[in-house]
């Protein structure tokens, strides 16, 4: 898929993540996507390994459905080291 962001491909779990006060809800390859890379690079810089990961995983899964398990294990350790969860 040329744009990731796009991809309406569930991911095996939802996770509700607060940021600033509201909490958001990610549940699809694209939403998750769109979330860890709006964010500013320098906040990611702790876990770039598990970031880039996570960016890859969801990359794939965008253009073969078949990969969101990975991609939902990717975001989980992600979000779990950066203690988001």
């Amino acid at each position: 898929m040329s744009n990731v962001s796009q991809s309406q491909t569930p991911l095996i779990a939802t996770f509700r993540v607060k940021l600033n006060g509201e909490t958001i809800s990610i549940d699809t390859v694209g939403r998750a996507y769109d979330f860890i890379t709006n964010l500013n690079s320098v906040e990611w810089m702790e876990f770039r390994s598990l970031h880039d990961d996570a960016i890859a995983a969801l990359e794939a899964a965008a253009g073969n459905a078949m990969l969101r398990v990975q991609a939902t294990s990717a975001l989980r350790a992600l979000f779990v080291r950066a203690r988001l969860l």
